[in-house]
């Protein structure tokens, strides 16, 4: 079946367990577009807005990639697993003894630039393979840190074991590492259990 050209951008409202570039592989299917790219990536864990640009409008694909993003995080805290989120096994567990103050002294130590390590369960490439297939292999790959910026960390509720966090962050985020980061600064370690 020839391929037709279609311009224009797509709201997708992504589901958890969809990658990203799943999800655009079926709307480029069902439109049986010649074109598409999305602008960022989704982990499958997460849910939400993934515009996808078809035709023309992928030339302005890019400038949506450097855009700041927005995410609501809800993390997990006292569980540390293998991903860093739910779709890992389980490797630690820990008691969470804290208080809103320590969580508050926490978040603002994460915010503004910062120098932040890619997670091996991600899509960047290494020698032109994606960091998750070496991860699953059980190789482990050497990744430099990256300059991200964290505009703003809110607390949108805090709950015996489990912190919803509204973040506004630079591109290339990874909002699983920041979660990890949070739960070992917090001393009871953390996983990324929501996103959207």
């Amino acid at each position: 079946m020839t391929r037709r050209a279609v311009h224009g951008v797509l709201l997708l409202d992504k589901p958890v367990g969809l990658s990203s570039n799943h999800a655009l592989q079926r709307a480029k299917r069902l439109l049986n577009a010649e074109k598409a790219g999305h602008t960022g990536t989704l982990d499958p864990l997460a849910s939400g807005l993934l515009p996808i640009c078809f035709g023309a409008a992928t030339k302005f694909s890019q400038a949506s990639l450097e855009a700041d993003k927005r995410y609501t995080a809800t993390i997990g805290l006292g569980v540390t697993t293998t991903t860093g989120d739910l779709e890992g096994s389980r490797l630690e567990e820990r008691p969470v003894d804290i208080d809103r103050a320590a969580v508050d002294g926490v978040l603002a130590r994460f915010t503004g630039p910062l120098d932040q390590r890619p997670p091996m369960h991600s899509a960047l490439k290494h020698e032109g393979r994606a960091l998750y297939e070496y991860a699953r292999e059980g190789i482990e790959v050497e990744r430099a840190a990256r300059r991200i910026t964290i505009h703003a960390i809110e607390v949108l509720s805090f709950e015996g074991a489990t912190l919803v966090i509204d973040v506004r962050c630079s591109k290339g985020t990874y909002i699983r590492t920041l979660a990890e980061d949070i739960g070992a600064a917090l001393g009871c370690g953390a996983h990324l259990a929501a996103l959207r």
